[in-house]
């Protein structure tokens, strides 16, 4: 009975477009068992102690201090947070897992790559897709840092088109072995990896196959490194070429079934998108934060900086973006904990669990890649005009975490294909009968052909508007992306362009549910009179959102409707972008920016 209770309460992947979410419902930050927080303490504690204090060492492409760092790591047990307890990991929750990458990767991003490379495509497809022998011999030594993962699968010719990779993979005349043939590029921690999850083709095999790959030094077997590549950012992780010249790996290595490894790929990357949202989140609080102390210090026309309208509007989009960051990473992490446990309570395996939970939320862990990320990098760009030319001299870590910021939109999958797969995802739900698209979409059609009504709605009680325009702009997407699917049928992913608008109005609503929901779901607990800056923040967001939605849909719509049809639908657009109450704007930004210099850091 508590289980169909759970289940009634758990939102599928996807169903968030179409289905009412409650505060009750969604899990926060303020929602940490005292357990989590003392993981994320110790977690802050270590990065205030290893890595904040070397930052200009890493900068200094200092690869020797990122695996010492590492291996500090593994000895505290962070390498092995998501690893169940029988192959030495800590066996906590995929929340616990999300938080202690949040807060490790904000001092540096060469740590946070080298921690989301080793933790996440380094461990992962062996813990869920290795047979129990591998499992057994490898994951252990990743979990406690005694080894560490690389993960090869890019290559000159194959980026975001994974599978047209032309690496070889030939079994030997007596079966026994294969000969690894060929060329991987941008592989983190190539250089002090002693485990390679590489990706090969058999033959001429539509797909291609995993396998676990040995790394000594001593006996390179037929492996070798290009130099340390040059990089914009991330500069003390290393990132090698990996070159592979006959080199044998056992059959019994080979991860999963042969043509699976596009598969594994995939939904690695899966885990690995989510994590990347909540690695830019720790970041974002750290830029905030010397952002306001600069802004408090320094002193301009016999006046803090702090106090300049034009300083207290970045500062709080700055604070905005991380705290709509974290509810949104922290909702759609504990779905997924909630999901998975579910499973396992119905007697799945620990890796099937997990695996089709992923899968299941791929739309979410997209959404927040492409969202944070690019948050990430807005917020460390205003960290710079913050501190004006202190910010950017390299003697001040705004340039670094610039830097480091802006490969967060390259890896785990561009942006632009995170779009497009968020888009796509959830119409392959729909035509699935996952996820109820049609109903809703024809609901929203009669809607724009129908008489408006005149009735005013009552919103005087907290959070009715915003969630009246949440709904709002849901059926902005179900109209846009609705008529499409009806124009274009399957011949949709040829317009990219138009996924791509769409796919930002999908984002903006999931994102701007998420801060409204957050701050509703505080104020019913802690008070109003406590929370009146994350209402504000809830508000300023969802404010740009509606803009952003706004002008999406308008492309979308110029790109594919005309005459009558383009009209109706734009008065549909403007009736869903309607507030009947207009936030004041500067009174929001003024609102949190003052909480925060008061504060003097990021203190939410």
């Amino acid at each position: 009975m508590e289980n169909s209770i759970k289940e009634d309460k758990l939102l599928r992947g996807g169903q968030f477009l179409v289905k009412e979410t409650k505060a009750e419902d969604v899990f926060t930050p303020e929602d940490f068992t005292e357990e989590q927080k003392m993981m994320r303490d110790s977690v802050k504690e270590f990065v205030d102690r290893e890595i904040w204090p070397k930052k200009e060492e890493f900068e200094k492409k200092n690869y020797a201090l990122t695996e010492e760092v590492m291996g500090k790591a593994g000895e505290l047990g962070f390498l092995g947070v998501a690893v169940p307890e029988e192959y030495d990991g800590l066996g906590m929750g995929f929340v616990s897992t999300m938080l202690v990458c949040d807060y490790i990767s904000g001092a540096t991003g060469s740590i946070a790559t080298a921690f989301g490379a080793h933790t996440g495509i380094g461990t992962l497809p062996i813990l869920l897709y290795g047979n129990e022998e591998q499992r057994k011999k490898y994951i252990p030594k990743l979990a406690t840092g005694e080894w560490f993962g690389a993960y090869c699968l890019t290559e000159p010719g194959a980026g975001s088109d994974a599978n047209s990779g032309k690496t070889k993979a030939e079994l030997t005349d007596d079966g026994k072995n294969y000969k690894i043939n060929g060329q991987k590029m941008w592989i983190s921690n190539a250089g002090f990896a002693s485990v390679f999850i590489v990706f090969a083709r058999i033959q001429d095999d539509k797909n291609i196959t995993g396998f676990i790959v040995e790394y000594d030094k001593e006996n390179p077997n037929g492996i070798t490194f290009g130099e340390e590549e040059k990089k914009l950012g991330i500069h003390a992780s290393s990132t090698r070429q990996v070159f592979f010249n006959d080199t044998v790996v056992s059959a019994e290595n080979m991860l999963s079934e042969r043509g699976n490894g596009f598969k594994i790929a995939m939904n690695a990357l899966n885990v690995g998108r989510i994590k990347l949202a909540a690695a830019s989140l720790e970041a974002q609080r750290r830029v905030t934060d010397v952002a306001v102390k600069y802004a408090n210090d320094r002193v301009q026309f016999k006046t803090p900086i702090a106090k300049f309208g034009a300083i207290k509007s970045k500062l709080a989009e700055m604070a905005t973006s991380a705290w709509v960051g974290e509810a949104a990473s922290y909702r759609a992490a504990k779905n997924i904990e909630d999901r998975i446990n579910l499973r396992l309570e119905a007697g799945a395996s620990h890796s099937d669990a997990e695996l089709k939970t992923f899968e299941e939320y791929a739309i979410e862990c997209s959404i927040l890649k492409v969202a944070c990320s690019e948050d990430v990098q807005n917020c460390s760009d205003e960290g710079i005009q913050v501190l004006g030319g202190m910010g950017f001299s390299a003697d001040t870590p705004m340039e670094s975490a610039w830097r480091d910021a802006r490969i967060a939109r390259i890896y785990e999958g561009t942006n632009e294909i995170n779009r497009m797969l968020a888009v796509g995802m959830l119409i392959k739900k729909a035509m699935k009968g996952h996820v109820d698209l049609l109903g809703p979409a024809q609901a929203v059609g009669e809607e724009l052909t129908g008489i408006p009504s005149m009735d005013k709605p009552d919103f005087n009680e907290l959070f009715a508007e915003e969630k009246d325009m949440i709904k709002k702009l849901k059926k902005v997407f179900l109209m846009v992306a609705g008529r499409a699917v009806q124009k274009f049928g399957q011949d949709l992913e040829e317009h990219q362009q138009l996924l791509m608008a769409a796919s930002d109005i999908l984002i903006e609503a999931y994102m701007a549910e998420s801060g409204i929901l957050r701050a509703e779901k505080n104020v019913k607990r802690f008070g109003e009179d406590s929370q009146k800056e994350q209402i504000a923040m809830a508000r300023l967001y969802l404010y740009h959102a509606v803009d952003i939605v706004n002008q999406k849909a308008k492309e979308g719509i110029a790109s594919f409707a005309e005459g009558d049809e383009q009209r109706m639908m734009l008065m549909g657009l403007k009736r869903f972008t309607k507030y009947d109450r207009m936030p004041n704007v500067v009174e929001l930004r003024n609102t949190i920016a003052e909480k925060l210099t008061s504060e003097n850091k990021y203190c939410f």
